[in-house]
């Protein structure tokens, strides 16, 4: 007999949980007794937005669900702001939401919310367990909604009273991952069009991924000669210094890489779903009948056929479909290998930052010093913002699980994304970059760092401006500058208040000091840097944009 708090316990230990994070609640204290009899570690973080955040993290950084607990209500709507990067990011994560009472349901009780009518727009699953007896069934067909098909987040609601049931139910056990294994004649389809094509290209994208898979696709690119090429902000899928590498397709993408997408015979997606922003609003492959020859292969055959019409659909998840093509080989040397080299060389001097820029500190000798001076393994987290860019850009990936970034383009993820990928690989190094905009909106987990000792450094790009939205503003109405400057804190003594390290920097030179100083510190640190608001991309200022020029 154990009440319905130890079994969702039981079912998370039996499915392999070792990290929660989570924003305490009185509708789900159950659970949180139980969890004080286990091995996992609970984060207790400071915002469910947050916490949803850092679930998300560890789901993109591993492939398995990230677990996050939130109370109800004002905690669950917090937290919805993670379940939307999840769910446009396709990250598997579990969030349970303490919830009211059966007995005051539909009464508008405290805090109630109907989850199933407010959570199905951004998530796979959204149910509620009125019986303690189906735990163990509702938490493992959580665990394989959200890992199956195309991943993404799951909702399940806990009535505060079922939590305190004592039942007797079956025991918990592991969920079973749902395989999709491209068939025999695809794979030689594949190697048919690619012999007769004279200007093919790789878009990678996308989730359920593995370091093995990786390396897998590398050798075939290899054989192959293929130039490849990642989608928006799934850069870690390539190593960035391959002579196969061709650059990212996101947000301004390379005009040469567009222009060779556009140009392309046959185009391969492999495991994205190339959406709005790495298809450059839908231009780059027309809709619904591309004008290249399309091969999509994805794990969810819902999508497959949903924006573009492929002319090969393959339903394989990239781990199951790179297996295939072991020992897949070209019958002669390819034709394009030239065309390959010169799509990296291209990406090279796109992606050598400039040297100069208006104001003190220039963005482009500190990320050449952050390429020079941080292990390969660094794993980077950044929000949304024009500072983005800057990592995106001019920062080489070169290993997998080392960027986590959200493709939905939601503010304040990379600080408590910093938190989870520390915790999880705490002996990498974690880079968060920030704006100051995109800081302050979830800034407060840098408590959580300080907490549980996560010396992760931030680095704070500081213009005084929401920078995205004034660059648009000054484009479409120029001069008129309306709701879009800042008042902000001192970064660096904010951080000292939490118990952190903080530096700021105002000129260029001061920004290798401060970080090795940061660094050495063993603290989570903010390195607030002072950018001129001027500065608001690599090769075009505020001024320019105001101007038409």
């Amino acid at each position: 007999m154990k009440t319905g708090g130890q079994l969702i316990v039981d079912a998370l230990v039996a499915n392999g949980v070792r990290r929660v994070a989570c924003v305490p609640g009185e509708s789900y204290l159950a659970v949180l007794d139980a969890l004080h009899d286990t091995d996992i570690d609970v984060l207790v973080c400071r915002q469910e937005g947050g916490a949803a955040m850092m679930a998300d993290c560890w789901g993109r950084l591993t492939g398995g669900p990230g677990i996050c607990m939130v109370t109800r209500g004002p905690g669950a709507t917090n937290a919805s702001a993670g379940l939307h990067i999840a769910r446009q990011d396709s990250i598997p994560m579990i969030l349970f939401i303490g919830q009211v009472q059966r007995d005051a349901r539909e009464r508008e009780a405290f805090q109630e919310v109907e989850y199933r009518r407010a959570f199905t727009e951004v998530a796979k699953w959204v149910a509620e367990i009125d019986d303690a007896r189906r735990i163990p069934e509702f938490v493992t067909r959580a665990f394989a909604v959200a890992t199956s098909g195309r991943p993404g987040p799951v909702v399940l609601a806990l009535p505060e009273d079922m939590l305190t049931d004592t039942v007797e139910t079956v025991e918990a056990k592991a969920y079973a991952p749902v395989e999709a294994h491209p068939g025999r004649r695809q794979v030689e389809e594949l190697a048919g069009r690619l012999e007769a094509a004279e200007r093919p290209l790789v878009i990678l994208g996308g989730t359920r991924w593995s370091e093995e898979s990786v390396a897998g696709f590398t050798a075939f690119a290899e054989r192959w000669s293929l130039p490849v090429a990642c989608s928006f902000r799934r850069q870690m899928l390539f190593d960035h210094r391959h002579p196969n590498y061709a650059g990212d397709s996101g947000i301004g993408v390379n005009p040469a890489l567009g222009r060779e997408i556009r140009e392309a015979d046959l185009v391969v997606l492999l495991g994205g779903r190339y959406s709005e922003m790495p298809s450059s609003t839908y231009s780059l492959l027309k809709v619904p009948y591309p004008q290249q020859t399309l091969v999509h292969v994805y794990p969810d055959p819902s999508e497959l056929g949903r924006v573009y019409r492929p002319d090969l659909a393959i339903c394989a998840a990239p781990e199951d479909f790179v297996a295939a093509l072991d020992g897949l080989a070209p019958k002669a040397a390819p034709r394009w290998a030239a065309r390959t080299a010169a799509m990296h060389e291209s990406y090279l001097k796109w992606s050598t930052p400039p040297e100069t820029g208006p104001g003190g500190v220039q963005m482009g000798p500190i990320m050449a010093w952050l390429e020079e001076n941080t292990p390969e393994d660094t794993i980077f987290t950044n929000g949304a913002g024009n500072y983005a860019t800057w990592v995106h850009r001019f920062h080489r990936f070169r290993r997998f699980a080392t960027q986590a970034a959200p493709t939905s383009g939601s503010m304040g993820y990379g600080l408590p994304a910093a938190v989870a990928a520390k915790q999880l690989f705490p002996g990498r190094e974690v880079i968060c970059f920030a704006g100051d905009g995109c800081f302050m909106m979830h800034g407060q987990e840098f408590a959580t760092a300080v907490r549980y000792n996560l010396p992760i450094i931030t680095v704070v790009v500081n213009n005084g401006i929401y920078g995205t939205i004034r660059m648009h503003q000054e484009r479409e109405y120029p001069g008129r500058v309306s709701a879009t400057d800042l008042t902000n804190p001192d970064f660096a003594a904010l951080a000292r208040a939490y118990g952190g390290h903080g530096e700021t920097v105002e000129v260029t030179e001061d920004f290798a000091p401060a970080f090795l100083r940061a660094r050495l510190s063993g603290k989570p640190a903010i390195i607030e840097v002072k950018l001129d608001p001027e500065a608001i991309t690599p090769t075009r200022t505020l001024s320019d944009i105001r101007s038409g020029t």
